[in-house]
């Protein structure tokens, strides 16, 4: 069963792509794309893709370190 979902804001794209089927290098993604800016903060378009177990460690990074006590 695949799996896609994507959100953009302002200035980025987060998509995620899950296929539970697949095996083959790709197939379960995250990607976090900067969108052309009016101004500052994006030059162009920089994307950065990883796995999936990357991406849980990232947001097991930033839920720790951006948590309100």
């Amino acid at each position: 069963m695949s799996f896609s979902k994507s959100k953009s804001t302002k200035r980025f794209t987060y998509t995620v792509n899950r296929n539970d089927t697949a095996k083959s290098a790709g197939s379960n993604i995250v990607t976090i794309a900067t969108n052309p800016a009016d101004g500052h903060y994006s030059v162009g378009q920089s994307i950065m893709t990883m796995t999936i177990k990357e991406a849980s460690a990232l947001q097991n990074f930033l839920n720790d370190t951006l948590s309100v006590e």
